[in-house]
């Protein structure tokens, strides 16, 4: 081989060298990109991201402006799952005013949806502390929630309406709430009205003026009364909702009842979930 030929082969191996090495870069560069995106830091990068790019249109906290929609709170928005934000970003919506964020880059859009949701009161899946089909018998069983409280449509009126209730609330948040219900900030007390004719009527005041009020009763009825025509009002000075849960349920139980709570809202690993582009629908 002459001094000439190995001069080339050199040239050669070295520019291979430098291309492999440069591949390696790069794929270090998409491995820290992507690991920026999870985490605290992939939450900073969402939010800086929609304060950069979407907040002239949808406003700092996403509830909207006359340019475009409230994505937080808008029931509509509230039903997209993660992939299909994901895509609505992605590719914008035609013949709308939502422009296509393609240039963002997977990683990074990943992480605005993920902003997005925590806006919503939506935020990732976590392992389920206890059974979620035990907590739903315990829940129209035994523990008798359901006399008060609905869920998709069964159950009872006279507490408030449980079905999306762990999207804003945490595992613990929601066993305070069943423990110890006399220390939440809203509380609905009983109420019994003696009418002037001697009629009886239990239940929840839900409206009241100086004039007359509103009574709901267990089985979800309205009655209207006159002032004139109550001879006495005695307010609980409790909760409607009982109080031993802590000692009359055992820890697996109330672990139960928290995940059949937590499940029924989307909060939870779903059985039959599939994944589009990374996320789980």
């Amino acid at each position: 081989m002459t001094p000439h030929t190995e001069s080339k082969c050199g040239l050669r191996f070295v520019g291979v060298f430098f291309l492999i090495f440069a591949f390696l870069l790069s794929l270090q560069g998409q491995n820290t990109k992507s690991q920026t995106t999870r985490g605290p830091a992939g939450q900073q990068v969402g939010k800086q991201t929609f304060v950069s790019n979407c907040v002239g249109c949808h406003g700092l906290d996403g509830t909207g402006t006359d340019r475009a929609p409230n994505i937080v709170t808008n029931s509509q928005a509230q039903k997209l799952s993660a992939a299909e934000m994901f895509k609505v970003v992605l590719r914008g919506v035609p013949g709308t005013g939502m422009p296509a964020f393609s240039q963002l880059g997977t990683p990074t859009i990943k992480s605005v949806v993920a902003y997005v949701r925590s806006l919503q009161g939506k935020h990732p899946s976590a392992p389920l502390p206890g059974d979620p089909k035990t907590g739903e018998a315990l829940f129209f069983g035994d523990t008798r929630c359901s006399s008060c409280h609905m869920v998709s449509g069964k159950g009872g009126f006279i507490g408030p309406e449980l079905t999306a209730y762990a999207q804003t609330h945490t595992a613990e948040e929601i066993e305070a709430a069943i423990t110890t219900p006399d220390q939440r900030a809203s509380i609905r007390r009983n109420a019994t009205i003696v009418t002037t004719t001697g009629e009886r009527y239990e239940g929840v005041v839900r409206n009241e003026d100086n004039f007359s009020l509103q009574l709901q009763s267990p089985d979800g009825a309205f009655h209207f009364f006159s002032k004139t025509d109550v001879k006495s009002l005695e307010r609980g000075q409790r909760s409607i909702m009982p109080s031993d849960y802590a000692t009359r349920l055992s820890r697996t139980q109330l672990n139960d009842l928290v995940s059949y709570l937590l499940s029924i809202a989307g909060n939870s690993p779903g059985s039959n979930t599939k994944k589009v582009d990374g996320f789980e629908e």
